[in-house]
């Protein structure tokens, strides 16, 4: 089983930048990782996921604005988040899939990011 936790989060002013990674316990070569986030009263929301292969897809609210990349010798993936806006203000949660088996399907605990002056 492989756990993963999200660090980074914090108070940033809009068009700020913060960086989120999310390390895993074990190895993450296999694995699809995602970012997604949530606001009190709103659902879950997909930000931007990486494959195996370094192939990646955005929101398009966040398209432009952020970078999802890896590194799977640190067992970690990042989020690079730039222009920061107040309507990003949530917990941000990462997301491991096993590529091969959906049943290892990992979610962290979340980091809290603030957009506000």
């Amino acid at each position: 089983q492989v756990q993963v936790v999200e660090s980074g989060g914090g108070l940033v002013p809009p068009g700020g930048s913060l960086r989120l990674s999310c390390v895993a316990s074990g190895s993450i070569v296999r694995f699809f990782v995602g970012w997604y986030r949530q606001s009190p009263g709103k659902e879950r929301e997909f930000l931007a996921i990486i494959t195996a292969d370094s192939i990646t897809n955005y929101a398009d609210s966040v398209e432009g604005r952020f970078t999802i990349s890896r590194d799977n010798a640190k067992n970690t993936v990042y989020l690079q988040m730039d222009s920061l806006k107040p309507e990003d203000t949530a917990v941000y949660y990462c997301n491991a899939l096993n590529q091969y088996n959906s049943r290892e399907n990992y979610w962290g605990q979340g980091t809290q990011v603030t957009v506000s002056s």
